[in-house]
């Protein structure tokens, strides 16, 4: 498939985010304004980035192409599952082992990347509607149960398989027919308009519960039993909202290294973690205000761009391509 600078300029802003959130988290119980960003960017930031796999999951169906998968993410899961493991145990956590089955922090999307290739083999025979309707009907019964002790990303890969399917029946020119005038304004007024009513409104008495944005909670440890179902339907049309207002504002032209960046996101997001969680275990940074998060932005762009640089990706693809030269 032929490069459009877009998917990689969206990618490097996602993969932006998903640092910055990582980086953030830690402050987001005791600040109100650090827990709406890290809300707001949660609801769609994972979503669009598993939107953009589907997108491009359209070879399903060749010769060898679940084979070749399984070696480009389940042997790299199993290693940075190790790796990831003997960091924890280096700086003494408690909980520094979890298991092959049980992905450490960030592995998940690895596991449920490739569990998201598998069941599209069946639902991309079934009509696109229909196909969506199923998917997104999975998505919020399974929260009505505790898949978590299973492993695997079990709830993770079923809540966001629905964006991971909707990527895959998506076409450019769907991306063309969103990116116009009208919807870039209206874009900009609805994310203006969630991100204040967060901030104003949901985190006033109370922290917003942001494990509704993981897709690993069951509805019961969130104390919503009977309620969540109709949550977790809320949660995935904002999702949408933003991510069509982001594919509407994201530039489609070419700028560079920059867009080269989103060619390497892999590298970035299997990579942080080793700055990230130091940075956590050791409470290297603070927060004390607002501008405090030009400081998280400044550092977040330090290891985008460090673990896409030639010589990262060159030092680490024996583990993450498992082999030596591009």
């Amino acid at each position: 498939m032929n490069r459009m600078p877009f998917f990689d300029n969206a990618r490097l802003i996602l993969i932006f985010l998903v640092v910055f959130g990582h980086m953030i988290q830690p402050f987001a119980v005791d600040s109100q304004l650090i827990n709406s960003i890290y809300a707001f960017i949660y609801i769609f930031h994972m979503p669009m980035f598993i939107m953009l796999a589907g997108f491009f999951a359209k070879g399903i169906g060749q010769p060898k192409y679940i084979l070749n998968l399984a070696k480009k993410l389940l042997i790299p899961y199993l290693i940075f599952q190790g790796l990831y493991t003997v960091l924890y145990y280096l700086m003494g956590q408690e909980d520094w082992y979890s298991g092959v089955t049980h992905p450490q922090w960030a592995m998940w999307f690895l596991i449920s990347l490739f569990s998201w290739h598998i069941l599209l083999v069946l639902f991309k025979k079934i009509p696109t509607i229909l196909s969506m309707g199923i998917a997104v009907f999975i998505g919020i019964a399974v929260g009505y149960t505790d898949l978590f002790g299973y492993g695997l990303s079990m709830s993770r890969t079923l809540v966001f398989f629905p964006f991971f399917l909707a990527g895959y029946f998506m076409t450019k020119e769907h991306v063309k027919a969103i990116k116009t005038s009208g919807l870039k304004i209206a874009g900009l007024v609805f994310m203006a308009a969630l991100f204040t009513f967060i901030y104003l409104y949901i985190n006033v008495d109370v922290t917003l519960d942001t494990d509704w944005l993981s897709g690993a909670v069951a509805y019961r440890k969130l104390e919503a039993e009977i309620s969540g179902g109709l949550m977790r339907l809320v949660i995935y049309i904002l999702a949408a909202l933003l991510i069509v207002s982001m594919i509407a504002l994201i530039p489609s032209g070419d700028f560079g290294w920059l867009t080269k960046i989103g060619e390497k996101t892999l590298y970035v997001y299997l990579l942080h973690g080793f700055i990230i969680q130091p940075l956590r275990v050791y409470e290297v940074l603070s927060y004390n205000g607002w501008l405090d998060i030009f400081i998280f932005l400044l550092l977040t762009a330090v290891i985008v761009i460090v673990f896409s640089s030639r010589t990262a990706v060159n030092l680490t693809r024996p583990l993450i391509e498992l082999k030596w030269k591009e």
